[in-house]
């Protein structure tokens, strides 16, 4: 992206945030409403030193109006050997979604790392209890992913009838999904109402937790105070906010 990054990008760097450049090598339409962007990553898993940890993701850089807009977004499927990795876009009206839209071999995009760090829980869970939506989705396959033999219920938000053909990493051997549909506060009392059930002994039980940011703030709250569960037990991120009406 030319030019500066405006006040964000300031912020980043005194934060010691590093910046890469993208680039596009392929796209594909998952859903109707959800789309795969496939990158060379510009040295960035070399750099990272390591393994990529679950849940990882990065600071992009989008043009609209004008000016730069960052989203972040999680890598998926990252190879650090052949430097290559995917972002999958919950497709609305926005900056990000309208470059993902138009995505195509060749087209570059800029992206600032900066503390994105994951700590496994323990004890190791005995039970995933997961809650999130199509924009947490990579985020919940890579949780799943890292704990390939561990029991998991997922409480996924829809919005899309398209949602149902989302590719959610799941066995059915092991993963129980109990999909809501979004409507105001429907997934906060579908969560509250059954998620006490199995979360057993608060000193071992383990919640990850990404939707939009009020959504988050209150089950974040109701966990902490009302289940009682420790701080390092709860992982939740609000990774959207509404357009304003």
């Amino acid at each position: 992206m030319a030019g500066s990054k405006g006040w964000e990008g300031v912020v980043l760097k005194l934060m010691k945030g590093k910046d890469f450049t993208f680039t596009v090598t392929g796209a594909e339409d998952v859903t109707a409403d959800y789309r795969r962007v496939s990158f060379t990553d510009g040295g960035l898993l070399a750099a990272a030193g390591e393994a990529p940890h679950p849940t990882m993701w990065v600071r992009v850089w989008f043009e609209g109006a004008g000016r730069p807009h960052q989203r972040a977004y999680t890598l998926v499927d990252p190879d650090p050997v052949a430097g290559t990795f995917s972002f999958e876009f919950a497709l609305h009206d926005g900056v990000a979604s309208a470059w993902a839209r138009g995505a195509k071999p060749g087209d570059t995009v800029d992206a600032t790392v900066q503390g994105t760090g994951f700590t496994a829980p323990q004890p190791a869970p005995q039970r995933l209890l997961v809650i999130g939506d199509p924009a947490s989705l990579p985020a919940i396959n890579s949780l799943l992913d890292a704990y390939p033999q561990t029991p998991a219920t997922i409480w996924f938000e829809t919005q899309h009838a398209s949602d149902a053909d989302l590719p959610l990493r799941v066995d059915a051997a092991r993963h129980e999904v109990r999909c809501v549909t979004r409507d105001g506060a429907a997934l906060a009392d579908r969560v509250k109402a059954e998620l006490p059930d199995l979360a057993g002994d608060p000193a071992s039980a383990y919640v990850w937790l990404a939707c939009d940011t009020a959504t988050t703030r209150t089950l974040t709250a109701y966990l902490r105070k009302e289940l009682g569960l420790p701080k390092h037990r709860v992982n939740a991120l609000g990774y959207w906010r509404p357009a304003a009406a």
